[in-house]
């Protein structure tokens, strides 16, 4: 059932890219920005993959792998909007009676609000560098009402460097994949390796969220 999950996320996250380019990477991180789980860790070194094989920067890496980043980061801007409208309109008790339908519990929004009360607004900017958390930062935010056109700016900041990591990762594999005959059997070697460290990296997120909402009071 794992690699079925596995292998239908990797499904959709081709297909879309495939047919719609750039604007795909921007709706697929605009969803994974509205707190809902389609890891960019899968969504951005395809796009990367596909820069190597000239689809995306028409033969010019650099400017491919700019634009995809460019994509990402306006993505995870248009995804957070949902988050912080929720956070500024709907406030705490919502996200704390609701926030368990994305695996969002009570401690994450504790500990994410009491250090965003630390911090300040530079938490959105630092918090989109950090796996997980780049995904929920935008709860406390519009729970505080930051001022939207600061929150967007650090959103896309912050955003910017992330995608570009991840898809500067997938394009080297897809270098290295089609002139590297080792790096190809080693990978169908190890891959499988790699796919069970990834489903069990998912259920393990998934499993101790879950128990936490499911333990925590209803508000």
């Amino acid at each position: 059932m794992s690699e079925q999950i596995l292998a239908s996320l990797v499904h959709l996250v081709v297909t879309t890219i495939s047919l719609t380019g750039y604007v795909g990477v921007v709706l697929l991180m605009a969803v994974e920005s509205a707190c809902i789980p389609l890891p960019s860790e899968v969504i951005l070194p395809f796009a990367g993959y596909l820069v190597s094989t000239a689809r995306f920067g028409g033969g010019n890496s650099l400017a491919g792998l700019l634009l995809v980043a460019t994509a990402g980061a306006i993505g995870c801007n248009l995804g957070s909007i949902v988050a912080y409208a929720i956070g500024a309109w709907g406030g705490r008790p919502l996200v704390m009676r609701y926030g368990r339908f994305v695996f969002f519990s009570p401690h994450d929004l504790d500990r994410m609000t009491a250090f965003f009360q630390r911090w300040g607004a530079i938490t959105v900017l630092l918090g989109r560098l950090l796996p997980v958390v780049r995904t929920f930062i935008a709860f406390p935010a519009g729970i505080a009402r930051m001022r939207q056109g600061k929150f967007h700016l650090y959103t896309f900041v912050g955003s910017w460097p992330w995608c570009f990591a991840l898809a500067f990762v997938g394009k080297q594999l897809g270098d290295r994949w089609n002139t590297d005959p080792a790096f190809h059997a080693a990978f169908h070697r190890f891959h499988l390796v790699v796919e069970l460290a990834l489903v069990a990296a998912v259920f393990w997120f998934v499993w101790t969220h879950w128990r936490r909402a499911k333990s925590a009071p209803v508000a």
